[in-house]
């Protein structure tokens, strides 16, 4: 300790405080705060570690720490503080800490700082008390220790820290042998005795059968009371223990507790020398709780699973002392349960105790027997500790047992390299391995059950030899010769190391190992008289080369061919330097007999040349000759060991040729010599069989040999083939197809070799032609119907073989050849028929497999003929020809299969010359190309391959010739095509093909493709007619024949075709007409009308592409323009009518608009033309020249014809996509105008823009197409306007004027198109007039032409007066030239012009009427933007009279019009509350509406203008229109209605009623009657006003009187006497009313003298005194005037 001074509790201070501050801080720690009293026991403990302290001292801090604790009873921290400060004090005073437990805790435990630091001082063994002594007080401790345990069941583990402690520290002095009573203060025997009460104790008090900590430790002092105990009271307690120790282990108690009390159990029982009756009897559950103990998993990371292991083994161990007899069988019986974790138990335990145990022969045995079970039973988990536990009986010599073997066999088979065990189980196998002599184990190497395990059993025994070598013990070969039985012979050895030397890389390491077990064996200095140095010295030199290549290769680079070939030199090298017949005749017999054994062919065919070789080192002819004889006479079942019997010999043949090839024809004897041949001895069912197999033997042979030849063999081939011929003629058997088959298998191998050998071409064969034949005679006789046999395909294959050598065949043995093999080959049945017939699905599966053969066989055979004569191609696809078109599906695929292949081998042909020539190219493209379509998917697919293949050798053959001349190559041209393009695309064959085909080959193509046009399979003769149309598309101009063509195309249209068929055999005849119009279209327009379905379908489709379209529109065209410019009208011509019939069918479905754009101008007006011709011809009645079918259930439409003529003009609208202009003529009635010669050139002008609707609505072409197109057909008309055919000079012109609303066609021509319209006008011919006028008044549409024409107005105004039509167009003119004229000109023109239009709207003429109403109404809303002034305004109140007389007209349209122009006038004057009254108007209501416009006249108070207006209806009193004289007296009737007549002057009344009164005569009824009650009302009025007027005249006079003012006129005048000067029939009414109106006049003078009069135009004259006269309009309304 630090500080060694006593200090006293007076002089102690810590930071200023001394112990009296510290104790009493301690007794009120409950008021200090816990991090005070933290610091506080800190500062203590230091200085208590620090500073040795008086006993009293002790005393005090300790008595203050325990009340601080019974007090406070501290956690954590602070209580941790309080052990460590108890401790510190127990190493100063022991006594007084320990003593502490003596206190009085009121049965409660004491704290557990206490328990705690008493524990920690009882395990420190030199505490010095105050006198320096060591003493330890373990008698009291341990009374004290005892008795707080016995107060309750159970303690905490600080109780048990105490007595642990204890317990220890008594055992450690016991076993130390202390006596002192100084320095134990107690006894071996008290403690013996407080030992047992303690366990007893805890047995009683204390509930120990739950897993935790109390147990545990619980556990950990019971085993130290085992040694404490008296032994005989131990012995009595084994079976109370045993039962809470199993107890324990049910609880799942930590394994190691468990395992550690029953190792210290055993000691504490061995340490006494015998166990006692009750561990004896307890045995068995005490070993079963140690294995259960052991098959816990041990961990290396916790230690208590370690030592829990090694403890069990120790009890073990311990009871193996007590009990040998008794546990071994207990461990035996584990190692035989199934449990794999109690054996491997056992077997730890086993080999733990194994030292221990008594090998008797008995135990040996035993354990022998068990170790059997265990590798019968081979559970893997064992594995591994059963081989350890083998290792080590193979220590004591326990594989020397006769049982040894058998572990043996278990260890060998435990480390074959194809089994996933570990590595240590193939380190331990190894190590077992060496314990076995090393004879047996080179015999157990080569043991062919031990292949696996050959890598590690040749390693271990390479490692003994190598270990014996260097001990001096050289393990020579010639000691294995001395136990042939026993060990393996050095025959079999050399035999089995190089075999197995084939295949180095096997598993790793085979050849490696055998090579360098070989190496480790080698016979130098040998003692045996066979094997001497020689041999040694070769494999010290060459063993090392080859270990060499193996380690510088893998098994993937390294040559396998080559590693053999060096071995068979290896092994004859050594067979050379044994030079010992006897020994090689061993060898050989050993090698016949492995051969016989092994079944993996590749070591057996290895063994083969192993065995020529060795064969051939001899020099012994007699050997040799035995031998051969012996190998053909071994087992040759198997083609393998044919084949191996065939090399061997061949490699013989290498030395000895001669003998071998006689010793063959010795054995063939047994083929044809009846005598002496073997096979007629063998069973009946075996002798065919036999035959084969030494046929094949023989042939085999004879190739290996030719193969392995340089040449020699080719003297003996007369001889050989000659043979070959006498054992089938001569055959000991029945040629059936059995032998026939053996018979060919065998020549099939001979013929092989022989064609392929280089040198065989050198030489002539006689007898070639004549296996030809016999071949040939073969393929005959088999049966067409079914391929039960491969006889056939073997025959064609020898025949492929003889193919090159000579002699060569002619060419007729080839065709005939080919015939034959074609016949037999291609009827045969198809697959799914051989399938059917076929009794299992194997047999089945080999029919197919051997078809399929025959037909590649077949392939081969013309490939070799056209290698021979390569312009012969053509003559070999000829020959197909029947099964190409055969109706047999299986018949043309394969056909066509082969044209396929042989196609493509000849395009891959590098010899490729011009030699090659295709002279009936057309009809092999067209077979080929209807195959594209065949119904058969993969006949289309193989004819495409095979079009293909003929386009290439096509273009490499133009290639090689423009080579030839110099000319530039095309390169990339076979890129464009590929068999996937041409597959079912018959359009792209034809495309191909085109350029190559000369025009008589074209032709015949089309003629000949023309008849599988009604084959009756629809894709060929769909593809028929699509070759016909894809070369007609390509080459059509270049055919000939067009006649025979189109006959024959039409005549199989008429018949029943498909219908894809016949659509596209219609396109290939659209696609002629198209490259042959002039021929193919007169053919067919030459048909006799009306056409059948077949001939419409064809024009349609002219129709439907735009190349023919345009080709046949043309010629089309031409006819109509070329018959119709001839006036000829005496009898209809047909031709165009046929024309238009066509144009029918091409224009009704058309597909090319463009086409018709193209010639739409020149088609329109061609058949407009023909139109005009056709309605002006005589047509026969009912007379039928086209029938349009209907739909489903309806009638077909018969057409004339006119109206076919008619329905094209409306079918080139809709082709040209203008349905607009259709549309537009079905709602204007333009078709019916058209139809009827009087109107056409109306109808015409009505389609080409409607003159009728407003200006500002363009209609019919003029909207619809674009200016382009108008152009166009300008320029067409332009030249036909002064054509000498009326037709077309109408047409022309009515176009040309109607064109002229378009501006952009105005502003084109120019001022010449003025010219011809004013020359037209002024032709007598009214059409001619009207087209004129027609066309000045589209011009005068155009701003800059409207002021061009205003000085035409004059010539204009002329003709308002002429015919109805002329008079309207004139109207048309003249609106056109004021709507669209500018500036104050147009009021001018209209003042101009009123005169002559004003009759108009009264004329009897309804579209006259109808014209210049609405003319009228469009001029007065175009002036009124002008602002009219007085003198246009006149002008335009001389309108309304004639207006409200023409709306009484019964003619709607008359109404509308004067609606509209009433409407307009009423927007001009400023009548704006008459506007909505004219707006609305219809012919109902009219009369109420000129009633409400009188009535309104007259309420104006403007009594002059209703004089002028009455004045001026005077004029319709005389016409000679009994409407307008009615109308007329309507209109005077409903004014004077509204007027008050008694204030009108007598004069004017009388005026009035003479003028009415004139027509009480009329001619008309219900016009007298109408002028006697106008009459009648007049009077009327004037009684019924006068009788109310003279009153009040009578009262007003008095009042003038009286007022003294002057009374005015009462008398009020209508009418004005200012002369004016009027039109003829103004005239006749003016001299009608001029004495009258003089006379009243000369009256009325004398009572206005005050009035001044003024004449002229001044708007300030009065209108009370004026009378009116022709030359003064009415005056304007005041009211609503603007």
């Amino acid at each position: 300790m630090v500080g060694s001074s006593d200090i006293t509790d007076r002089e102690w201070g810590i930071s200023g405080k001394n112990i009296e501050d510290i104790m009493e801080a301690l007794q009120v720690a409950d008021q200090l705060s816990t991090d005070n009293v933290l610091q506080t026991l800190k500062l203590l403990k230091v200085k208590i570690l620090n500073n040795k302290m008086a006993t009293s001292l002790c005393q005090k801090v300790t008595d203050t720490i325990v009340d601080y604790l019974r007090t406070m009873k501290p956690q954590g921290e602070l209580e941790e503080l309080c052990t460590g400060i108890l401790t510190a004090l127990g190493f100063q005073s022991p006594g007084i800490v320990i003593f502490k437990l003596w206190d009085r805790w009121h049965n409660n435990l004491p704290p557990n700082c206490l328990l705690i630091a008493v524990g920690r001082l009882i395990f420190f063994q030199g505490c010095p008390d105050s006198e320096g002594r060591a003493r330890i007080r373990n008698q009291a401790s341990w009374t004290q220790s005892i008795k707080f345990p016995a107060l309750r069941l159970g303690c905490s583990p600080p109780w048990h820290t105490v007595l642990k402690a204890l317990v220890i520290s008594v055992r450690k002095h016991l076993d130390l042998g202390t006596k002192e009573d100084e320095i134990m203060d107690i006894t071996q025997e008290a403690a013996s005795l407080k030992a047992y009460l303690t366990l007893r104790l805890l047995f009683n008090r204390w509930s120990l059968k739950s897993n935790n900590k109390v147990t545990e430790q619980a556990l950990v002092i019971t085993g130290h009371l085992f040694f404490l105990m008296p032994p005989s009271k131990l012995k009595n307690q084994v079976n109370r223990l045993t039962r809470w120790l199993m107890t324990l282990i049910s609880a799942k108690v930590v394994p190691f507790y468990i395992s550690q009390c029953i190792c210290q159990l055993t000691e504490a029982l061995a340490l006494s020398g015998y166990g006692g009756i009750n561990l004896e009897s307890q045995l068995e559950n005490i070993i079963g709780m140690l294995f259960e103990q052991l098959s816990e998993t041990v961990k290396d990371s916790d230690s208590l699973s370690v030592q829990n292991h090694s403890l069990a083994l120790r009890s073990f161990y311990n009871l193996i002392q007590l009990y040998n007899d008794q546990v071994i069988p207990l461990i035996r019986k584990n190692m035989q349960t199934s449990d794999p974790a109690k054996i491997v138990s056992a077997l730890q335990v086993f080999m733990h105790v194994f030292q221990e145990v008594p090998q008797t022969e008995q135990l040996q045995s035993e354990v022998m027997h068990s170790v059997i079970i265990m590798i019968q039973e081979d559970l893997k988990p064992v594995q591994k500790a059963l081989l350890n536990f083998i290792e080590m009986l193979g220590q004591h010599d326990y594989l020397a047992l006769p049982q040894g073997n058998f572990i043996i066999n278990y260890v060998i088979r435990l480390s074959e390299s194809d089994c996933s065990n570990e590595e240590d189980i193939q380190i331990l196998c190894s190590k077992i391995l060496q314990m076995v002599s090393l004879p047996k184990l080179i015999t157990l190497a080569c043991q062919p059950s031990n292949t696996l395990a050959f890598v590690l059993l040749s390693k271990t025994a390479t490692k003994m030899a190598l270990r014996a070598r260097s001990r001096g013990q050289v393990p020579y070969l010639s000691s294995f010769h001395l136990s042939p039985t026993q060990f393996i012979s050095p025959q079999k050895l050399l035999t089995h190391l190089v075999v197995l030397s084939v295949k180095p890389y096997r598993e790793g390491e085979f050849g490696v190992s055998s090579l360098r077990l070989l190496y480790a064996l080698h016979p130098i200095t040998s003692l045996h008289p066979i094997i001497n140095s020689s041999v040694g010295q070769l494999w010290m030199k060459k063993i090392p080369q080859m270990l060499q290549i193996l380690d510088d290769h893998t098994e993937k680079n390294l040559n396998q061919e080559e590693w053999e070939d060096r071995l068979l030199q290896f092994s004859s090298q050594s067979l050379v330097a044994i030079d010992d017949d006897s020994w090689l005749e061993q060898l050989i017999k050993v090698v016949l007999e492995r051969i016989n054994y092994f079944s993996d062919d590749e070591e057996k065919a290895f063994l083969y040349k192993f065995f020529g070789f060795t064969l051939r080192t001899s020099r012994n002819m007699k050997l040799i000759k035995m031998m051969i004889s012996s190998i053909l006479q071994t087992v040759h079942e198997e083609l393998q060991e044919r084949e191996g019997i065939a090399v061997a010999l061949s490699i013989v043949s290498m030395k000895h040729l001669k003998i071998v090839l006689d010793q063959l024809q010795v054995y063939s004897a047994v083929l044809t010599d009846k005598d002496s041949s073997f096979i007629l001895k063998l069973m009946k069912e075996h002798q065919r069989r036999e035959w084969g197999l030494v046929c094949n033997i023989i042939y085999l042979s004879y190739s290996k040999i030719i193969l392995e030849s340089k040449g020699d063999i080719f003297t003996h081939l007369d001889g050989i083939l000659a043979m070959v011929l006498q054992h089938y003629h001569n055959c000991i058997m029945e040629k059936d197809k059995n032998l026939k088959l053996e018979y060919l298998d065998a020549l099939t191998k001979l013929t092989n070799i022989l064609s392929s050998h280089p040198m065989a071409f050198q030489f002539k064969f006689p007898q070639k032609l004549e296996i030809v034949t016999f071949m040939m005679e073969l393929i005959r006789e088999e049966p067409l119907n079914s391929i039960s046999s491969s006889i056939r395909l073997k025959a064609m294959n020898i025949i492929i073989d003889f193919r090159k050598l000579h002699p060569l065949m002619e060419l007729e043995e080839r065709t005939e050849l080919l015939r034959t093999c074609y016949k037999s080959v291609l009827c045969l049945p198809s697959t799914e028929v051989l399938q059917k017939e076929a009794s299992s699905l194997q047999e089945a599966q080999a029919t197919v497999d051997l078809f399929r053969e025959t037909l590649q066989s077949l392939l081969r055979l013309m490939e070799t003929l056209i290698v021979e004569m390569p312009s012969r191609i053509q003559h070999c696809l000829e020959l197909l020809d029947t099964w190409l078109n055969s109706q047999k599906d299986n018949e043309r695929e394969r056909a066509m299969w082969c044209a396929a292949r042989i196609l493509g081998f000849t395009a891959k042909m590098n010899n490729f010359g011009m030699d090659i020539e295709f002279s009936r190219l057309g009809r092999l493209v067209r077979l080929l190309a209807l195959r594209c379509q065949d119904p058969v998917d993969n006949i289309c697919f193989l004819s495409a391959q095979a079009v293909y293949s003929l386009y290439c050798i096509l273009l490499l053959q133009k290639q090689m010739g423009r080579k030839k001349q110099g000319l530039w190559e095309e390169e990339g041209k076979n890129e464009v095509y590929s068999a996937n393009v041409f597959y079912n695309n018959t359009f792209e064959i034809a495309k191909a093909f085109a350029e190559y085909f000369t025009k008589m080959q074209l032709t015949t193509l089309v003629l000949t493709a023309m008849e599988g046009l009604t084959d009756s399979r629809a894709k060929v003769s769909l593809a028929a007619a699509q070759l016909m149309s894809a070369v007609m598309k390509e080459r059509g101009r270049d055919m000939i024949k067009i006649e025979e063509v189109v006959e024959g195309i039409l005549e199989r249209l008429n018949s029943q075709l498909e219908p894809n068929t016949k659509e596209e055999t219609v396109r290939a005849m659209c696609l002629l007409a198209g490259n042959n119009t002039h021929t193919v279209v007169p053919m067919l327009l030459n048909k006799t009308l009306p056409w059948d379905r077949t001939n419409l379908a064809l024009w349609k489709a002219f129709g439907n592409q735009r190349e023919t379209t345009i080709s046949v529109l043309q010629l089309l065209i031409g006819i109509l323009e070329r018959l119709h410019s001839k006036e000829e009208t005496k009898e209809m011509a047909f031709q165009p009518v046929a024309v238009t019939c066509a144009l029918y069918e091409m224009l009704s479905g058309s597909l090319c608009q463009e086409a018709v754009q193209e010639l739409y101008p020149r088609l329109l007006l061609a058949i407009l033309c023909h139109l005009y011709w056709v309605i002006e011809q005589n047509v026969p009645q009912k007379m039928v020249v086209y029938s349009k079918e209907g739909g489903p259930g309806s009638k077909s439409k018969p057409f004339d014809p006119t109206s076919c003529a008619l329905e094209v003009v409306k079918l080139v609208f809709s082709a040209a996509a203008y349905d607009g202009v259709v549309v537009y003529g079905d709602q204007h009635c333009c078709w019916d105008l058209l139809s009827c010669p009087r109107f056409y050139y109306i109808g015409i002008m009505d389609l080409t823009s409607n003159s009728w609707l407003p200006v500002f609505h363009p209609s019919g072409i003029v909207k619809t197409c674009e200016p382009a197109i108008l152009h166009r057909i300008l320029n067409l008309v332009r030249s036909l306007l002064y054509s000498s055919s009326y037709h077309w000079k109408i047409l022309a012109r009515a176009f040309y004027a109607q064109l002229l609303w378009h501006r952009s066609v105005a502003q084109t021509l120019g001022q010449d198109l003025l010219v011809n319209l004013i020359k037209w006008v002024k032709e007598p011919n009214l059409i001619m007039k009207e087209v004129g006028l027609r066309g000045i008044s589209n011009l005068a549409l155009h701003p800059g032409q409207a002021e061009s024409l205003k000085g035409q107005v004059p010539f204009l105004k002329d003709l308002l007066k002429n015919e109805a039509r002329v008079t309207v167009q004139a109207v048309k003119s003249l609106r056109n030239i004021i709507c669209h004229g500018k500036g104050e000109d147009i009021k001018v023109v209209f003042c101009s012009i009123s005169k002559q239009l004003c009759p108009l709207i009264n004329d009897e003429r309804d579209q006259v009427k109808i014209s210049a109403t609405s003319a009228l109404s469009h001029m007065l809303r175009h002036i009124d933007k002008f602002k009219p002034r007085l003198t246009t305004r006149r002008e335009i109140y001389t309108f309304l009279v004639p207006l409200l007389l023409s709306i009484q007209d019964n003619n709607t349209e008359v109404v509308k019009a004067c609606g509209r122009a009433l409407t307009e006038w009423t927007n001009v004057i400023g009548w704006s509350s008459l506007t909505q009254t004219f707006r609305h108007i219809t012919l109902s209501d009219h009369i109420q509406v000129l009633e409400e416009t009188c009535k309104y006249l007259v309420n104006t108070s403007k009594t002059q203008l209703v004089g002028d207006l009455l004045f001026q209806s005077f004029g319709f009193l005389k016409s000679s229109q009994s409407f307008l004289r009615a109308a007329a007296i309507n209109f005077i009737a409903l004014t004077v209605k509204k007027l008050n007549m008694s204030q009108i002057h007598e004069d004017d009344v009388e005026l009035l009623q003479n003028a009415i009164g004139n027509l009480r005569n009329d001619p008309v009824e219900s016009i007298q009657s109408l002028v006697n009650t106008t009459l009648k009302k007049i009077d009327e009025y004037i009684n019924f006003r006068s009788i109310s007027t003279s009153r009040m005249s009578q009262i007003s006079n008095n009042i003038l009187k009286v007022t003294g003012i002057k009374n005015p006129e009462r008398k009020k005048r209508l009418f004005r006497s200012v002369k004016r000067e009027r039109d003829d029939d103004n005239q006749k009414i003016w001299r009608w009313l001029q004495s009258p109106l003089n006379s009243l006049r000369n009256r009325y003078s004398g009572r206005v003298k005050d009035i001044p009069h003024k004449s002229g135009n001044s708007d300030k004259q009065s209108t009370g005194s004026q009378v009116p006269t022709s030359e003064s309009p009415p005056t304007e309304a005041g009211p609503a005037a603007k």
